[in-house]
């Protein structure tokens, strides 16, 4: 199994917000690029949001200026915090290093389900 835990997924209504959190374990955050991807049913895994080891951010285009990336060196974990939530926000979330993803290596995932 990869050594990152994704939580804090679940049910929120639109424009709503919710935070997302990656543990991990043995990833060097100043020499990794650590992010979030997500895919919906029927859809490709897509980035969502990236953090490098300098700690500059890169955004989807979908979510930028709603949802924000951040890493916690002392908890050694990452998190998602997403507001505006849209239906289109529906997907499974992932997190994971750049090392991983170029070898297709991913966890469980958490599910968020935008809906009224």
């Amino acid at each position: 199994q990869v050594p990152l835990v994704e939580s804090g997924g679940g049910l929120v209504q639109p424009w709503g917000s919710l935070t997302l959190s990656c543990t991990t374990s043995g990833i060097d955050f100043s020499h990794n690029v650590l992010g979030w991807y997500r895919q919906a049913p029927g859809k490709e895994r897509s980035m969502v949001a990236v953090i490098s080891g300098g700690g500059n951010t890169d955004y989807a285009d979908a979510v930028k200026g709603r949802f924000t990336i951040s890493r916690d060196h002392r908890k050694h974990s990452i998190s998602l915090q997403m507001n505006n939530l849209k239906s289109e926000d529906t997907a499974v979330y992932y997190c994971n290093a750049d090392f991983l993803v170029t070898n297709d290596l991913w966890g469980q995932g958490t599910q968020v389900t935008v809906s009224s």
